[in-house]
């Protein structure tokens, strides 16, 4: 009887650990297509710290799918994508701060996709101090803060979530 016990509390961590390993793709994967998104169907241009949270997504997509393919190494890189999703989060708490005016942010502005002068010139000057979208008073960085974070939280008490 204990050893059945001990088989099904394994296949709980192991239920566990696969809904970590799918929030780890899925959240950053969503992110990502919003930002994607609004950014080339709905014309908001992104400022630089927009940017920033987009690396840490990119990296969450890559360790989350790789755990999928490398069964011994599933929980280590299952807890490294939670904690790049929560880079991103932090990354958006300060990007909104920014916005909210509660410290001071960046002081450049961003000039997307340009490469030539001709062309930086003619693109538009975003501010990461000015939101851009806000949805129920929330911006964009706002809701990744707290979308991110609450799924990184997640992710790693699922991964270590034990019977």
């Amino acid at each position: 009887m204990d050893a059945r016990r001990g088989s099904i509390g394994v296949r709980a961590a192991d239920s566990s650990l696969r809904r970590a390993q799918w929030l780890s793709v899925l959240v950053p994967f969503g992110l990502l297509a919003g930002a994607l998104g609004s950014q080339h169907l709905g014309g908001l241009n992104p400022c630089e710290m927009c940017y920033w949270q987009r690396y840490p997504h990119w990296a969450a997509l890559a360790l989350g799918g790789l755990s999928f393919f490398l069964p011994r190494g599933a929980r280590p890189l299952t807890l490294l994508a939670a904690l790049a999703v929560a880079v991103s989060g932090a990354i958006g708490v300060f990007h909104a701060g920014v916005e909210l005016k509660w410290w001071q942010g960046l002081t450049e502005c961003t000039a997307t996709g340009a490469r030539t002068l001709e062309e930086i010139m003619a693109s538009p000057l975003v501010r990461c101090d000015q939101v851009q979208f806000e949805f129920l008073g929330v911006s964009m960085a706002g809701w990744n803060a707290i979308i991110s974070l609450s799924a990184a939280g997640a992710i790693a008490w699922l991964s270590l979530k034990r019977r």
